[in-house]
């Protein structure tokens, strides 16, 4: 099933294009919200601590995949937009085969590296044998969570922004029930919650898969689509290569900062894990609506509907906004209970700090949904080097923070990081929108014009 986003209004078209992507983006991150649940009520603040701590490195290869993923299906999305249907399944083939080699030798670089990484974060010693089992495990699953997100983004890439979200939900249903057991029946421990997202990330990659073969006649690989050429495969790496790096830069950042709080002891970090999982599943929303955006202006830069994508950027920020504001509110009240969900009644230290973070962090969402809105627009447009300007802007302003505030503030100083990091990227995303659309401006003239 496929839909058009280059007719229509622009506002009902991203809004109903989001919906299901928020659905479908706070499922995705339900996983490591599970993982934070079990493992801290019923293997403990260590346990917690110890998972939590490898967050960072998580996002340096796994969000690597992620941002590789979504700008691999850019392309598609242009193709499809311009009615080039030969080219979209070409596409899908040329996705497909990127993103499995990049996924097998981070797979490799990960597990051969996660220890010394970890210790080169100054991990406590208590839990770093409990990080590293977990995070080797993650590691080895990266080329099968390569072909789950990337599916899952090509089948979002034709406008069809359901489906992507009832089969990560179905998965998600698979590592509620699967992870408990090997916690709890198998007692395997920190290892357990690893395998539970392995398990239920394989099966959503069957499922979707599956999926794409009976209903998404424009996604199957056929024999003749394997014929590429490296001129083909670069105009998908031009854009997939600067997102998937732009992700993996801000994560640079993260480590820096994980190391900072690494040095503060066990509770901090466990603070800073709980309060970020409670943010994270906050901002899917805004991340959906940046998502919604880099489909719709593919699509609409592909069929050269230059004029939509200004009023569809507008309409989204009104949307988009609103939420961050409302979204920042609730945080601020209820993040306390919903991180006691974590760790129970008997840590009120962990709460405590957590909360600090939360108010920190929950004034300066709405920032954040127009970083989201400008870096996913310039990226539709097949633009690459501001956004990943804008990842070391994020990388430069951690690392700031981290260097500089850390140790004298403590906590709190950890907290300034990311709205710095915010402020830092949007500044230039803000300045390199703006441009473009003056130039947009001049290419709608000139096409009237002609």
């Amino acid at each position: 099933m496929t839909k058009k986003l280059t007719e229509g209004n622009p506002a009902k078209l991203i809004l109903f294009f989001t919906l299901p992507l928020i659905g479908g983006n706070i499922f995705q991150q339900l996983y490591g919200f599970i993982d934070t649940l079990l493992v801290g009520r019923f293997l403990g603040v260590e346990s917690l601590a110890a998972v939590g701590c490898t967050g960072c490195l998580m996002f340096l290869l796994v969000g690597y995949v992620i941002g590789l993923s979504a700008g691999l299906s850019i392309y598609t999305g242009q193709r499809f937009g311009a009615k080039d249907y030969e080219g979209v399944h070409k596409s899908a083939a040329a996705c497909l085969l990127l993103g499995l080699i990049v996924g097998t030798i981070l797979a490799v670089i990960g597990v051969l590296t996660a220890r010394d990484m970890l210790i080169m974060m100054d991990t406590p010693p208590d839990i770093l044998d409990g990080a590293v089992s977990f995070i080797s495990i993650i590691f080895v699953g990266i080329p099968i969570t390569v072909v789950f997100m990337l599916e899952a983004n090509l089948i979002r890439a034709l406008g069809d922004s359901r489906r992507p979200t009832y089969i990560l939900a179905a998965a998600l249903c698979i590592n509620i029930v699967i992870e408990p057991i090997f916690l709890l029946v198998f007692e395997w421990g920190i290892p357990g919650a690893a395998y539970g997202v392995l398990v239920s990330q394989f099966l959503g990659a069957v499922i979707v898969l599956i999926y794409i073969w009976n209903r998404v006649p424009l996604l199957r690989i056929r024999r003749q689509d394997w014929d590429l050429d490296w001129d083909f495969l670069k105009k998908h790496l031009v854009i997939a290569l600067p997102m998937a790096f732009q992700t993996s830069i801000i994560a640079l950042g993260t480590v820096i900062l994980q190391i900072a709080l690494n040095r503060l002891g066990p509770v901090p970090v466990a603070a800073y894990a709980a309060a970020q999982k409670v943010e994270t599943i906050a901002l899917m929303p805004m991340m959906s609506f940046g998502i919604a955006m880099a489909a719709y202006t593919a699509q609409n830069y592909g069929a050269r509907k230059l004029a939509r994508i200004k009023k569809g950027v507008n309409q989204c920020i009104i949307m988009s906004g609103s939420f961050s504001i409302l979204v920042g509110i609730f945080n601020i009240i209820f993040g306390p209970m919903i991180m006691e969900l974590f760790v129970g009644e008997s840590e009120p230290e962990v709460v405590a700090l957590g909360q600090v973070y939360l108010v920190s962090t929950s004034v300066c969402y709405f920032v954040l949904s127009l970083l989201f809105i400008y870096r996913n627009t310039l990226q539709g447009l097949g633009q690459s080097f501001v956004p990943s300007l804008a990842g070391v802007m994020e990388l430069v302003m951690r690392a700031v923070v981290a260097l500089c505030f850390v140790d004298s503030l403590g906590f709190w100083g950890a907290t300034l990081a990311s709205p710095a990091a915010w402020f830092g990227s949007c500044i230039p995303l803000a300045i390199a929108y703006y441009y473009t659309l003056h130039k947009m401006k001049k290419n709608i003239r000139e096409i009237k014009k002609a």
